[in-house]
């Protein structure tokens, strides 16, 4: 019989500080009807606070996770975190949140693939699921992008912000779950999109940070076009794929990077907007967070059987489509 990985819990976690764009006005030389109108971002959550990191939200989204699916920490076999901006370069964030929270049963490690990151670490735990030897998987996107934002920055700062979802995998043998994948990279749109400064080939310095060499940067333009044509390109692929038509896909659970983005991949596989997950408004780009988070704001509407398409595109360049066949219905 085979196994496959099925989602079978979702839990978000944003932080309570909301930077609305009233405020963002006050901070940059931009206005609220420009951001909007770009990039469909009305506030973005940030984590305030001495000394938290990007663990401190993932442990939150985990707890609330186990809570409801009635599950110890030590049932957990492994936590796989996608995440561009970990607590250190070393140990990695998974390792520090086995060790928050007690999964003292589990290992796991960080995936960076920037805004792909929970597309490229959800494969990565079907993987394990398949084989028959884990029962228990949680994949998490968390990113802190205000730690790498540049808030002089009005290309950047409008865009994103802080948060964390995290799914549970676990085996099923009735159809439903992880069908299939498309993930993508290609290294040359490295200097489109990037962070210069903090690892090996440019370490900290004075001069790195006086340069802002440790925040991001993006060509948004370049980026825009790469992005709609990714994420539409590989949104199509799976469809055809799977042989699956406009009236068969329930919703598109899209990164959200920008609305016209989202807009364009929808248009592409012919999907209308009541079909689209968006939470963009609310949260802006969490980068890794953002799907987990939709599916945790929209999980009261999925149905047992519905198929679901998870589409991204990131830094890098990565990008990527997942085909989901959802395995329950929320109580």
């Amino acid at each position: 019989m085979k196994i496959q990985a099925a989602i079978t819990g979702v839990y978000g976690y944003v932080p309570e500080f909301v930077l609305s764009n009233k405020v963002l006005e006050t901070m940059v030389d931009t206005n609220s009807e420009w951001i909007e109108t770009r990039t469909g971002v009305k506030e973005r959550r940030i984590l305030k606070g001495k000394g938290l990191g990007n663990s401190d939200m993932a442990v939150e989204a985990i707890k609330g996770l186990l809570k409801k699916k009635n599950i110890s920490p030590e049932e957990i076999d492994m936590i796989i975190v996608g995440t561009v901006t970990p607590d250190h370069i070393f140990p990695s964030t998974s390792n520090i949140i086995c060790d928050k929270i007690g999964a003292k049963n589990a290992w796991g490690y960080d995936v960076s693939a920037a805004c792909s990151g929970f597309l490229f670490s959800l494969i990565t735990g079907t993987q394990f699921i398949e084989t028959g030897k884990y029962k228990k998987v949680i994949v998490v996107g968390s990113d802190k992008m205000s730690a790498i934002v540049d808030y002089n920055d009005r290309s950047t700062c409008v865009i994103f912000g802080d948060g964390a979802g995290a799914v549970l995998l676990e085996p099923n043998t009735e159809g439903f779950g992880i069908q299939d994948s498309i993930l993508r990279v290609d290294g040359a749109g490295k200097k489109f999109l990037y962070q210069q400064g903090g690892g090996s080939v440019q370490p900290p310095t004075m001069r790195s940070v006086a340069n802002l060499d440790h925040f991001i940067h993006q060509d948004g333009q370049t980026v825009f076009k790469f992005a709609v044509k990714g994420m539409a390109d590989v949104s199509e692929e799976i469809m055809k794929r799977n042989n699956l038509k406009s009236e068969d896909v329930a919703w598109l659970v899209p990164h959200q990077a920008n609305k016209r983005i989202i807009d364009a991949t929808a248009k592409r596989m012919g999907v209308g907007s009541e079909k689209v997950m968006l939470n963009i408004q609310r949260y802006g780009n969490t980068t890794s967070g953002t799907i987990p988070l939709c599916l945790w704001d929209y999980e009261k509407q999925l149905k047992k059987g519905d198929n679901i398409i998870l589409s991204a595109f990131g830094g890098g360049f990565t990008w990527g489509a997942i085909y989901v066949k959802w395995a329950y219905d929320t109580k």
